[in-house]
């Protein structure tokens, strides 16, 4: 099954707003979330403040600040029929 990571942050409605996103999409093209505290680990905290929300695809990261719901689904239902 195919994984999806949201990179972000308590507080941050813009995470909040990628999260309902997420939910949506995940009503016609399902697959697991992982939800990642950048604030929690030094690293991914530089690496993604300036850009949360991230979201990632099996490790790929695919987009930020906002989620392209329709490349979401298709990309998550095209993984599905490799």
């Amino acid at each position: 099954m195919t994984t999806v990571t949201l990179y972000g942050r308590p507080g941050c409605h813009l995470c909040d707003d990628a999260r309902e996103a997420l939910d949506r999409v995940r009503l016609r093209a399902p697959f697991r979330i992982e939800e990642i505290d950048i604030t929690a680990d030094d690293v991914l905290h530089a690496r993604y403040l300036e850009r949360i929300p991230v979201i990632a695809v099996d490790g790929e990261e695919l987009f930020d600040y906002v989620v392209d719901e329709d490349a979401l689904q298709r990309r998550i239902l095209y993984r599905g029929h490799r």
